[in-house]
């Protein structure tokens, strides 16, 4: 079969792809840009939410097309308080990203149903037998084996539901901590996108990765209904496990791509140990790489690996967290982290899950009387006692 040919080919159009060939697009429009997706779509089938303080300098104008519904506060419910805070949220959606990038992008430059089956640094070669021949190659396909990680899971089962009534929020709810306290930390999170249309989630911090789709979204029913909503239709459906990450070996990681062509997302480790949000750090990513003057093939993996080790170097005091969370803590007693955390400022709060916590902000959330056994606190701290699984696959 013939060649495709582009300046830049990203394999992989889910959120971490999609936002570098939008930030190339803006900011390097000199520069052609083919994006390769395995799905039939662009950006699978996911709802990804952040905070307005997440957002770098830059990113305001990139991200605004993709944001579906926005809300000036959220809540955080607890068995020992709700508390309302004042950071705007936001929500963007797979579909909305499919559509700015179909946009953005010439029809011949995004190839969907395409399964990528090996790449070098300039050349990938699909199942049909079609290469793409690229200056550089970004592989931003994601990443389901975690070698040397240890750590544990946040699993999840969402569903929006279409309402026979109005469910009577106006913000969201974040954490929904007060249900039952199932196979670790659960809590339930809740998306108004419109008076009766609402997201529904149920999340968990476990210590293993199974997930029952028909058992979570029989609570997600349960959960509706406790609130006394109706619902009518379930118009969307996703469901994941991702890693929480408290320990590993940033070199095996990246070797599990298996070749030497730049990395970006997930792949190369971009996202929050703790939380598992991956949008603040790969627009960050998108914008930085779109900014340097040389976009070839070395350099731009150099620049990648660069900003992924320091991602990574700059991320343990969230990977230590997360060790507290799954190895000192007992699944039926993690709320209880989450609950003290949420009592603090809400400017820590928002640097926190920016990913920007200060000297000051680590201290103080450590400090005080923990909500974990101090025993158990101080053996992981050290390293001397109880310590996360490791991940694997």
């Amino acid at each position: 079969m013939g060649a495709a040919r582009a300046d830049i080919a990203i394999l992989g159009g889910g959120l971490a792809g999609g936002l570098v060939a939008l930030a190339l697009a803006r900011h390097r429009p000199e520069i052609s840009v083919m994006v390769v997706e395995r799905g039939a779509v662009l950006g699978g089938n996911h709802v990804w939410s952040f905070f307005s303080s997440d957002l770098p300098q830059g990113g305001e104008d990139l991200i605004a097309p993709l944001v579906e519904a926005e809300w000036s506060g959220y809540d955080v419910c607890f068995p020992g308080y709700a508390r309302t805070l004042a950071t705007d949220y936001r929500a963007t959606t797979s579909h909305r990203l499919d559509a700015r990038l179909r946009q953005t992008l010439p029809a011949a430059m995004i190839r969907t149903g395409a399964e990528v089956v090996s790449c070098t640094p300039t050349t990938a070669r699909l199942g049909t037998g079609e290469d793409i021949h690229a200056g550089a190659i970004i592989d931003a396909r994601g990443i389901s084996s975690y070698p040397s990680m240890t750590g544990g899971w946040q699993k999840f089962l969402g569903q929006r539901l279409k309402l026979a009534q109005p469910h009577g929020l106006s913000r969201p709810i974040v954490m929904d901590a007060t249900v039952d306290q199932i196979d670790g930390y659960r809590f339930v999170y809740c998306l108004p996108f419109a008076p009766d249309e609402i997201f529904v989630e149920d999340t968990y911090y476990s210590d293993g990765p199974d997930l029952d789709r028909d058992l979570l979204a029989g609570r997600v029913a349960d959960y509706a209904a406790a609130k006394g909503w109706r619902t009518q239709d379930i118009l969307a459906e996703e469901y994941g496990v991702l890693p929480v990450v408290a320990g590993g070996d940033f070199d095996r990681l990246r070797a599990v791509a298996g070749h030497d062509a730049a990395l970006a997302g997930t792949r190369a480790g971009l996202f929050h140990p703790l939380t598992s949000y991956s949008l603040p750090d790969a627009l960050r990513f998108a914008l930085a790489l779109a900014a340097q003057p040389d976009l070839g093939a070395d350099t731009l993996r150099n620049f990648a690996e660069h900003y992924a080790r320091s991602h990574w170097n700059g991320s343990w005091y969230y990977r230590k967290l997360s060790a507290l969370l799954f190895a000192a803590a007992k699944p039926d007693q993690r709320y209880r982290v989450m609950q003290r955390f949420y009592s603090l400022n809400p400017r820590l709060i928002e640097r926190f899950y920016a990913g920007q916590s200060t000297w000051a902000d680590q201290f103080r959330i450590l400090a005080g009387v923990p909500p974990v056994p101090v025993h158990a606190a101080l053996g992981v701290l050290t390293g001397l006692g109880a310590r996360p699984r490791p991940l694997g696959q």
